[in-house]
C-alpha cells in the first residue's frame, strides 16, 4: 500500500501541472502513459478500480494478426495487424510467443475447407512469412495430430501459426504500467474522475479515492480518456462530442482441467458459426468464446453461456467423460467495446473489427481512444504520443524507444546468475515451464533482485502458498512494487492463481494469510475477508 498512499500524495500537490492526465489503466490507457513518459511528458494516470480490470483481464490472451477480417476483405486492416504482432513478437519474445492454431472444418461449412486453407497461406503471405508455413490435413491426420478432436463430422483441416500471451493479459498491461512509473508516471489505482473542466487552459479533474473516500484535484494540460467500455459516459461526464461511439460485444471463457497435453490453440466454428477456442492456460485450459452484444458493459456470466461454451466443447472434442459445470475451475468475462462510426447502435458482427479510432479535441487538448486490441497496442502508444506533441506539449525524448523487453546483455546477465545458483533445481509442483523462464518473463531486468534475495535467504526460493507456483521473493516484490490494492489484484490480476486454482483451494491454501500479511501489514485479515466475501464468493 505504501507506493499507492505516496503516489496519491503526489497526485494531491495543487501546484503541480502535469502534461497529460490519462484516465484508465487497460492496455490504451497503459501504453499512453508508457509511451509519453518514456519520450519525457509529465504524466499522470488513474483507473477507479485496479489496472487492467475490465477488457483487459479478459481476453483470450491472444495476440494475431486478425484471420478472420479477411472474410470481410480488411486486407489493409489484416495487413497493418500481421506487422503489428510480428512487431510485438519481437520486442515481447518471452511473453508473446508463436503458437499453432488446429482448425477443424465441419461438413456443411460455408466454404470448403480446401478454400480455407488458401486464406491461411494468404495470411501467411501478408504476415510477411514471419511464422511456421501453414499445413493441410486430411481427417485422419487430424487424428494423428489430436486425437482429442471430435473428427465425426469433419471434412479436413489446418495448422496456420499466430501468436499469444504466455502469462496471462492482465500481468502484460500491467508491465506497461510499471514501465510508465519508472519513468515518471504518477500513477494509481482505485482512484476514480468524478468529471473535468478546463479552466484558465487547463483541465482540472476531481478525483475520489475509492478506497478511502478523499478527494482532491489534478490538474493537466492534455486529458486522454481511455476508459474502454466507460469512454463515452467519460466523455458526456466532461462533455465532449465524438464521432465515434462504442458498441459493446460480450465475450466468456470457462477455464477447467487440461483436456490435451498438446501446445497448441484448436479452433473450430462453433454451432452458431462464430469461432470457438480451446487454448493452453499452463496445466488448464481455457473454452470459448461468446459474442454476444449487450447494452452495458456491466456483464456476467448467464447460465445460458455455460450451456453454449458446454455444449460445444463436449461436441468438438471426443473426452473421456462429459465436461459438466462442476468441472469448472474459473470464467472469465468482459465486453469488447468496439469502435462505430455514427451507425444507428446495431453491430454486424461480421463487418465491424477490433480496430481502434482515436478522437481529438485540439482546443481542448482532449483524446478519446475508442476499440483496439492487444496486438495493436504498441501502434497506440506510438500514435497518442506523435499526437500529445501535435497539441503543443513538448517530448523532449521524442525518439526514445518506450517498449520492449530489456536487452540481451541484462537476460544473459539474468541467466547466467540463475545458473550459477542453480536456480532451475528450486522446483516448483505443479509449474509447466523451468523457474527462472518465468522469473525473466514476469520481471525482466528486475530479476536479478529476486536473485540477490535468495542467495540473501534461500528461504526466499520457497514456494509460499499451495496450488501456486509463487515464490516468497515474488511476494515480497510484488508487495513493494506492484500496488496490491486488493487481494483480488494479486490473485486475478498480478497472477492468474484465481483462474487456474479453485475458489476453495485458494481460501485453504497455507500460506495465503502470512502473503496477506506480506500485502497489507494489519490490514491482512480485513482484507482476506474483504476477497472470501467479495469478488471471490462470486
Amino acid at each position: 500500500m505504501h507506493l499507492r498512499n505516496s503516489n496519491i500524495e503526489r497526485l494531491r500537490n495543487d501546484d503541480r501541472v502535469f502534461d497529460v492526465l490519462v484516465l484508465g489503466g487497460g492496455i490504451n490507457g497503459a501504453v499512453s502513459a508508457a509511451s509519453l513518459s518514456a519520450k519525457g511528458a509529465q504524466v499522470a494516470l488513474i483507473d477507479r478500480g485496479d489496472f487492467a480490470g475490465l477488457t483487459s483481464s479478459n481476453s483470450s490472451n491472444l495476440a494475431w494478426g486478425g484471420i478472420k477480417y479477411l472474410e470481410s476483405h480488411e486486407y489493409l486492416l489484416v495487413n497493418k495487424l500481421c506487422k503489428s504482432r510480428n512487431h510485438l513478437m519481437r520486442s515481447y519474445p518471452s511473453t508473446v510467443k508463436e503458437i499453432r492454431f488446429l482448425t477443424t472444418i465441419a461438413d456443411g461449412f460455408r466454404f470448403p475447407s480446401w478454400f480455407v486453407y488458401l486464406g491461411t497461406i494468404f495470411y501467411w503471405m501478408i504476415g510477411r512469412f514471419f511464422t511456421k508455413r501453414p499445413d493441410y490435413m486430411s481427417v485422419d491426420e487430424i487424428q494423428k495430430r489430436e486425437p482429442a478432436i471430435n473428427t465425426d463430422n469433419a471434412v479436413g483441416g489446418f495448422e496456420y501459426s499466430d501468436a499469444y500471451l504466455y502469462d496471462n493479459d492482465a500481468r502484460f498491461v500491467f508491465n506497461f504500467i510499471r514501465s510508465a512509473m519508472n519513468y515518471g508516471c504518477v500513477a494509481t489505482n482505485y482512484v476514480e474522475s468524478t468529471g473535468s473542466e478546463r479552466v484558465n487552459g487547463v483541465w482540472v479533474t476531481t478525483a475520489r479515492d475509492t478506497i478511502s473516500g478523499e478527494t482532491f484535484t489534478i490538474k493537466s494540460k492534455a486529458l486522454i480518456n481511455a476508459c474502454g467500455p466507460y469512454v463515452d459516459k467519460q466523455n458526456e461526464l466532461v462533455e465532449q462530442k465524438t464521432e465515434h461511439r462504442h458498441l459493446f460485444s460480450k465475450g466468456i471463457h470457462l477455464i477447467i482441467d487440461q483436456v490435451t497435453e498438446e501446445k497448441r490453440i484448436l479452433t473450430f466454428f462453433a454451432s452458431d458459426g462464430r469461432l470457438f477456442f480451446v487454448i493452453p492456460m499452463g496445466n488448464k485450459t481455457c473454452v470459448g468464446t461468446t459474442d454476444t452484444q449487450v447494452e452495458s458493459p456491466e456483464v456476467t456470466v448467464t447460465e445460458e453461456d455455460r450451456e453454449f461454451v458446454l455444449e460445444n466443447i463436449n461436441s468438438l472434442l471426443k473426452l473421456d467423460k462429459k465436461i459438466t459445470k462442476a468441472d469448472i475451475i474459473s470464467e472469465r468475462c468482459g465486453v469488447r467495446p468496439l469502435a462505430q462510426k455514427g451507425g444507428d447502435g446495431i453491430a454486424n458482427w461480421v463487418q465491424l473489427s477490433r480496430k481502434h479510432a482515436v478522437d481529438v479535441n485540439r482546443e481542448d487538448q482532449h483524446i478519446s481512444i475508442f476499440g483496439g486490441k492487444t496486438t495493436d497496442c504498441i501502434n497506440v502508444g506510438d500514435e497518442i504520443a506523435d499526437l500529445v506533441r501535435d497539441m503543443g506539449i513538448d517530448l523532449p525524448f521524442n525518439n526514445f524507444k518506450w517498449y520492449g523487453e530489456d536487452d540481451d546483455t541484462v537476460r544473459d546477465e539474468f541467466y547466467h546468475q540463475a545458473k550459477l545458483m542453480n536456480l532451475d533445481d528450486y522446483t516448483v509442483e505443479g509449474s509447466s515451464e523451468p523457474l527462472t523462464q518465468r522469473l525473466w518473463r514476469r520481471y525482466g531486468g528486475r530479476s536479478l533482485e529476486l536473485l540477490e534475495d535468495i542467495r540473501r535467504d534461500p528461504r526466499q526460493a520457497e514456494r509460499l502458498m499451495k496450488n501456486a507456483e509463487y515464490l516468497r521473493c515474488e511476494i515480497e516484490y510484488t508487495a513493494q512494487y506492484e500496488m496490491i490494492t486488493k487481494l483480488e489484484d494479486f490473485l486475478r490480476r498480478r497472477s492468474k492463481i484465481s483462474q487456474v486454482v479453485r475458489h476453495e483451494d485458494i481460501i485453504d491454501a497455507p500460506g495465503l494469510k502470512e502473503a496477506c500479511k506480506i500485502f497489507f501489514g494489519d490490514e491482512a485479515e480485513a482484507k482476506l475477508q474483504e476477497y472470501i466475501e467479495g469478488v471471490g464468493g462470486q
